[in-house]
């Protein structure tokens, strides 16, 4: 029976995606691996009464702990979800990032190699390459463009893509990677820009927009990413990166403008705030290599995905 590790499962992407997945594979046991911190949460799930699915409350920095959770459960996969991963909490402190996002996947990768398993799926950002300008809009980072992260976050995301194919070159392991752009939709923490602007919206509540508000991100609706984890963990070629991009470019005041008129809200709800520290203005990356090998290709628009995800918030009050 195939046993898969999914590390961080209570947090947004990976609750997202156990959400699916474990109901439509009903013969896969799914072994929920969680800290439970601030970002992650069972109430996020809601597949928790499903034989096939199990929780275990462990931080992946703990290897000792982790190795009995692999001894019990004896998994065959592992799909690595966790990470600390909001780059202004990495300003603040950027040791916690190192720690969990570090030396976190040396423990899944040097365990991965124990027990012997089979597929180790990681869940990188396309923070890692680093910024475009804005004057260029036709360009866009490829799989195989150096990285040049500038932000801790995003150094430590770094770390984790080369340790993985370390790891992939050294002792031979059979690794994919996946580098997505900003996800939004269900079970998004409040900390982030749309989950953030939705609550305090519906709050009567300014919003706080970085500097010009002028900064461009690719917004790649949640459940289109897990779709793309999945074919790339499923037919993927070993040792590849593919790029998971949502063909949704908007500057951040682009969105802010999106979200006030879904609330019937005007300009004054907008306060300008001190730009982030070394905020990279903009990321693009293309996904020709993903959508040419293995099919994959976004679905949800963003006009679809937005309202879908304001919806979701309105009813949770």
């Amino acid at each position: 029976m195939q046993k898969i590790i999914i590390t961080w499962g209570a947090g947004f992407i990976g609750s997202n995606f156990l959400n699916k997945y474990v109901r439509i594979f009903p013969d896969i046991q799914w072994i929920n691996i969680d800290a439970l911190t601030y970002a992650g949460k069972l109430d996020n799930i809601e597949v928790a009464d499903l034989d096939n699915y199990q929780f275990e409350q462990v931080d992946i920095r703990d290897i000792k702990t982790l190795r009995r959770v692999y001894e019990t459960h004896k998994p065959t996969d592992c799909i690595h979800f966790a990470a600390e991963s909001h780059v202004d909490n990495s300003i603040e402190n950027p040791g916690i990032f190192l720690e969990s996002n570090i030396l976190g996947t040396n423990n899944l990768l040097s365990l991965h190699k124990e027990f012997e398993l089979q597929r180790f799926h990681y869940i990188g950002t396309d923070e890692v390459y680093g910024e475009l300008p804005l004057d260029k809009p036709d360009l866009k980072f490829i799989e195989t463009t150096p990285i040049m992260p500038h932000s801790p976050y995003s150094v430590s995301k770094a770390w984790w893509d080369m340790l993985v194919h370390a790891y992939r070159r050294t002792y031979g392991l059979d690794t994919t990677v996946t580098r997505c752009s900003n996800n939004y939709g269900p079970y998004h923490d409040k900390e982030k820009l749309i989950p953030l602007f939705i609550d305090r919206l519906m709050h009567d509540q300014k919003v706080p927009v970085y500097g010009d508000g002028k900064h461009v991100r690719d917004r790649l609706y949640v459940e289109d990413h897990c779709d793309a984890i999945w074919e790339v963990f499923t037919k993927g070629k070993s040792g590849e990166i593919y790029n998971v991009w949502g063909n949704n470019e908007y500057s951040n005041l682009e969105i802010t403008h999106i979200l006030l008129e879904a609330f019937g809200k005007w300009e004054e709800s907008i306060e300008y705030v001190q730009d982030r520290a070394g905020h990279d203005r903009r990321y693009a990356i293309d996904n020709t290599k993903i959508t040419t090998q293995l099919g994959w290709s976004p679905q949800v628009s963003f006009e679809e995905g937005i309202q879908k995800t304001i919806e979701w918030y309105k009813e949770r009050g």
